[in-house]
């Protein structure tokens, strides 16, 4: 049985959408709102959940308010068969908040806060030791406290866990954390971040991998929208291709991909192919709306 086990943040997701975005200073009225699930924890959570074949494992620890869209979201998540031990609601907060705004181009901006995602600390995770030892593969992002971050993956690393980390939001990241990163998924914008390399072309996107490496990381995969995702790794260097689809809203695209490539990983698929079973999943996700419930069940995808 392979288990996985995701670390991260969870969100209600105040979704607004408009013909274009605004820009700064401008008001525009919004065509459409709805309240979500989101936050990309709990997206990758439910992406894993779902996505996996029968018989597999997703853990998921993470903080919640100790309200009703916490309570809403704990019963959501354990029907889709997300194990409930590592999920905590905290007294006295809030559940993180997201607003986002999405233009009819299927782009978006988004701000957050973090409310109880913020209250989970290194020190919180030696409760949940179990789940460590336990996992195959840890995934997770940097939606919760750095430090808590950096924790997990020690923790992981050191117990032989293969940890992915999906570097987003953006952000530098020093070597005492990159090294216990086997796995990195870092978008266009994110891979910048991390290295000071402008990706415009699949060179840059080398260029930006081999400095990742020189940090410890042993595969770097970089996403590219809608031209695909590339592989630097031991066993396979290049662009896997994207599905032609039309977007109508990618907030919870690369979550998606990410959930996807640590389930085909852990179904024993080369990264190659485990990246095009991401982009197959992510493809689906951008053609509907919303966060969580955009994320499709592995019976959707022919693998």
């Amino acid at each position: 049985m392979s288990q996985i086990l995701v670390i991260g943040s969870a969100n209600a997701d105040h979704v607004m959408k408009f013909e274009y975005l605004p820009a700064a200073g401008k008001t525009l009225m919004s065509r459409d709102y709805r309240l979500e699930q989101g936050g990309k924890g709990a997206n990758q959570a439910v992406a894993c959940a779902r996505l996996a074949k029968s018989g597999s494992r997703t853990d998921f620890i993470c903080h919640l308010g100790q309200d009703s869209i916490g309570d809403d979201m704990r019963q959501s998540w354990m029907k889709d068969g997300i194990s409930a031990e590592g999920i905590r609601q905290i007294a006295g907060l809030s559940t993180g908040t997201a607003m986002i705004f999405i233009g009819d181009n299927g782009e978006n901006t988004i701000g957050v806060a973090a409310g109880a995602n913020a209250s989970l600390s290194p020190d919180d995770l030696e409760a949940h030791y179990a789940l460590f030892a336990n996992a195959e593969y840890l995934l997770t992002q940097l939606e919760t406290p750095a430090a808590t971050v950096a924790k997990a993956l020690q923790i992981a690393k050191n117990l032989g866990v293969t940890t992915v980390l999906n570097p987003a939001p953006a952000t530098a990241l020093g070597q005492d954390v990159l090294k216990w990163v086997d796995i990195i998924t870092p978008n266009e914008t994110e891979a910048e971040a991390l290295t000071g390399v402008e990706i415009n072309h699949i060179d840059d996107a080398h260029m930006a991998a081999q400095l990742l490496h020189q940090q410890g990381v042993k595969i770097v995969v970089i996403t590219l929208g809608s031209r695909g995702a590339f592989i630097s790794s031991p066993g396979f260097n290049g662009l896997i291709p994207a599905f032609e689809v039309q977007a109508i809203d990618t907030v919870a695209a690369g979550d998606t991909f990410n959930g996807a490539l640590v389930v085909g990983l852990s179904e024993g698929m080369s990264i190659a192919a485990a990246v095009g079973f991401a982009n197959a999943a992510s493809a689906i996700t951008v053609t509907r709306p919303g966060a969580q419930r955009a994320i499709p069940y592995r019976q959707e995808l022919s693998y």
